[in-house]
Parts: structure tokens; C-alpha cells; sequence
């Protein structure tokens, strides 16, 4: 039996992970207030949309536990994907792919939710795009937002370089459009493979097949011929048109506007769909947005930097820096270790990132108030730091060229001076602390 998205939710709701909502909403804005009210918290699962017959489920992985749990990880939250990306696996065919139990031609039916005052509509923000380049015939995956023009139109978000614009590009080039298929609505492992920048000709599928144990199984699609995972709730079909482009802007992952943009458009096929179908929805800038595509990167980045520097103990993308353009990297430093050179491999491995500070391993890199306590006490500002300026950066970042993508970026090294007195740094510690309550004496 292949994973899907269905026998997650029976797991989550099995640990009372997941709050099940029955009175009727509406996919405007109702919906995006009542998830930015769960950050941190449960999953939603909407039974009763206004605008929709179809179900509806956000913040699924909005938390590190729900993260973990659908990459079957059991302690260490990066291991799993680590190992899925070395030992990728090519999932099993089947002819039977459970959203051809449902047809249409109209997209208007689904519950695509408007999330923000100022965006350019509604987005669905969930999906993920496989096409392949037709020279080089390897699949790929990726996420791309969609927003409705019409029944059957949507524009679609692409960055430029990126696997699926280099696609589109090649097909163009052939004076071809680009067919397509689009799953909404997947296992969450499936999700977390198609946020993963893999290396070009590497396809995604092969990851999240490894990370499921290798139990998923793949359809093919009769217009695209794309293969897509055979219990996805929703699919669309059709082709990215070479030759007409649409006007729109979104929240990014910082919360912030992007400006807007003229984005290619994707033409429906048809679209498939399973028995009581389930939406999946995103909130931009949220929790859920933030670790699909800010913990792939963080375990891509503990993998590079504990092979070449075995001194590094972990890496965490900092929720302050939106998981996205800013890391602190813990390592255990020794008279040899050069932090400079960690500072640069990091900035390499991740071209995104604006800021790298590295601290001791008696600091916790997740925690932004003993980061900035090692910045305050270890920290000179004439000897460490490291600035690089006019580089390419985010696009993400208003404050940076948005025009030339260039950027400056900040190294901080917070770690104790080896030539200074070890005690003047020696955190504090009461013996037996661990072993005392204050309940007890009351």
C-alpha cells in the first residue's frame, strides 16, 4: 500500500495532533486567519468550505514533531533526509492511481484560499509542478504557487535558473509548451522531497521514496506522460503556454511582499481527483512554509559542513531569519580550527543565506538568546567578523538589488578566543539543579 496524505492524517490524529473543523468557513481570508492562529500548534482539517465540496487541511507539518514524524525521523530530525538524498531510490509503477476516480475541466471547484489583503488573488500555495526537459528526459519536482485567471488557466511562479524554468526555456526554445502535471495534496514526506533543490537530472521522487521506506508508488499520466504519486488527492494536467505570460504578486516567506511580476501560464487539461478530496493549503510566511523549505536546506547544510568539518556539531536555520536567510552553526572548536573557512563553506552551500554566525557547543543555535549572549561576550567586532559585499543573494530580501540579485552578507564568529583564560568564558553551573523542584518545598 502506497503512502499518501490520508494515512498521515489517521497518524496525527492518532497522537491528537490534528483538530478536525465542522463548522462551515470561507476560503477567504477565514481560512488563513484560523491557521495563523494555529502556528505552532495542530493541524486543521476544514470539513465544511463555503466556496468548495472539497476538504481542506493546513499547518500539516507546522511544527518540528509533525516534521519528524513524516520523515520517520527518531532522534536526530536530519538523519533521515541526509540519508534519503545519499541512498535515493527509484519508486514502483503501478496503472492504478486513486485520483482517477473523479474527472473535470474546471478548476473553480476547488477551494483555493485567498490569504492576504494586498496579493494579486488567491494562490494555491501546496503544489507541486514535475515536468521533464526534453533533452534530458530526467523528471523533476518542484514547488510552484498558482494563481487562477480563469476556469482553466493559472498563472505560475517560477525563478529564474531553477529546474522547472530551465525546462520551460528548453521547451520554448523547441517552439513547444511545456506539459505538465500538478499534485495537490500529498504525503508530507513527498512534500519535503519537492522543496529539496536536488542536483539537475536528479529527480525529487527518488528521494521521498527512500524517506518512505520505499512504499510509494507512481502513476503515469495519460496527456503529460508525467509520473506522479498514485495516492495524491488532486492532479492537474495540461501545459505551461510558451507564449502568454500573466501579471501577479504574492507574501513570500518573509511576510513581505514581492513585487509584482508577469508569470507564464499554465493551460488545464483535465484535472483528476479522489472521493472526498483534501486541499492542501499553505499559509505563506507561516510555520508550515518556513520548515518545508528552510529544513531541507538545514539538513543539505549539517551533511556538507560535518563531512568537511568533523568539529561541527549542527546547524540551525534561525526562525528569526524566516529559516531562510540566516544559519548559526555549533561546533566544538579546537587551536586548528579556522571559523572563517566554516563561514564561507556555509555561504557556498547555500546561497540564499545573509547571515552565518558560529558559536561553541555549550551554546544551543536554535535559542536567539544565547546566540546573542555569545555575541555579547565572545564576539569583537574589528577581529571577527567577515563581510562580503555585492554578491548574489536572495530574492527574497527587499533590502537588497532586487534588480542584479546582489546582496552583502555578515560572518559572525561568537566563539570563545583559545588564547584567552578558558574560565572567564565557563558558563556557570549549581550542582544538583537538575534534581531540585521548588514544588517540593512549598
Amino acid at each position: 500500500m502506497t503512502k499518501d496524505l490520508r494515512e498521515f492524517l489517521t497518524q496525527i490524529k492518532k497522537t491528537k495532533d490534528l483538530m478536525v473543523i465542522k463548522k462551515k468557513v470561507s476560503s477567504k481570508y477565514e481560512i488563513a486567519a484560523l491557521t495563523a492562529h494555529a502556528e505552532g500548534g495542530k493541524a486543521l482539517l476544514f470539513e465544511n468550505i463555503k466556496e468548495s465540496k472539497f476538504r481542506l487541511v493546513s499547518n500539516l507539518v507546522g511544527t518540528r514533531d509533525r516534521f519528524s514524524l513524516a520523515v520517520g525521523a527518531k532522534k536526530d530530525i536530519h538523519e533521515p533526509i541526509i540519508k534519503a538524498i545519499k541512498n535515493a531510490s527509484k519508486p514502483k509503477t503501478t496503472t492504478s492511481g486513486k485520483f482517477f476516480e473523479n474527472s473535470a475541466t474546471d478548476l473553480s471547484i476547488l477551494p483555493i484560499v485567498t490569504h492576504f489583503a494586498k496579493e494579486s488573488g488567491p494562490f494555491i500555495t501546496s503544489s507541486i509542478v514535475y515536468s521533464k526537459n526534453p533533452e534530458l528526459r530526467a523528471q523533476n519536482s518542484s514547488f510552484h504557487r498558482l494563481m487562477p485567471i480563469d476556469k482553466k488557466h493559472f498563472s505560475i511562479r517560477m525563478v529564474e535558473g531553477r529546474h522547472l524554468h530551465r525546462n520551460f526555456v528548453s521547451a520554448k526554445e523547441h517552439g513547444e509548451d511545456l506539459k505538465v502535471a500538478i499534485a495537490v495534496g500529498v504525503h508530507p514526506a513527498i512534500s519535503i522531497a519537492g522543496a529539496y533543490q536536488a542536483d539537475w537530472g536528479k529527480d525529487e521522487l527518488e528521494i521521498a521514496n527512500s524517506l518512505l521506506s520505499k512504499k510509494l508508488t507512481l502513476v503515469k499520466c495519460p496527456f503529460s506522460k508525467m509520473h506522479v504519486p498514485s495516492g495524491t488527492e488532486i492532479v492537474m494536467e495540461g501545459k505551461i503556454l510558451k507564449d502568454k505570460t500573466h501579471k501577479e504578486w504574492m507574501v513570500e516567506m518573509l511576510k513581505t511582499y514581492d513585487q509584482p511580476r508577469k508569470q507564464p501560464v499554465f493551460e488545464l487539461e483535465k484535472m483528476y481527483f479522489r472521493n472526498n478530496p483534501i486541499f492542501h493549503d499553505i499559509l505563506s510566511g507561516y510555520g508550515e512554509h518556513h520548515l518545508l523549505m528552510g529544513m531541507p536546506i538545514e539538513s543539505k547544510l549539517n551533511g556538507v559542513l560535518k563531512k568537511k568539518f568533523p568539529q561541527t556539531r549542527q546547524i540551525a536555520m534561525s526562525n528569526g531569519g524566516s529559516n531562510w536567510l540566516h544559519a548559526v552553526v555549533q561546533i566544538s572548536k579546537t587551536k586548528t580550527t579556522n571559523v572563517k573557512k566554516i563561514i564561507k563553506q556555509v555561504f557556498e552551500s547555500h546561497r540564499s543565506l545573509k547571515m552565518v554566525t558560529v558559536v561553541d557547543d555549550d551554546i544551543d543555535p536554535s535559542s536567539a538568546e544565547q546566540v546573542e549572549y555569545a555575541m555579547a561576550t565572545r564576539f569583537q567586532a574589528d577581529k571577527d567578523l567577515v563581510l562580503i559585499k555585492n554578491v548574489r543573494g536572495s530574492s527574497l530580501d527587499p533590502s537588497s538589488d532586487q534588480k542584479n540579485l546582489k546582496t552583502a552578507k555578515l560572518g559572525i564568529d561568537a566563539t570563545r578566543p583559545l588564547n584567552r583564560r578558558k574560565e572567564g568564558f565557563e558558563l556557570a553551573d549549581i550542582p544538583k539543579i537538575n534534581k531540585i523542584s521548588l514544588k517540593d518545598y512549598l
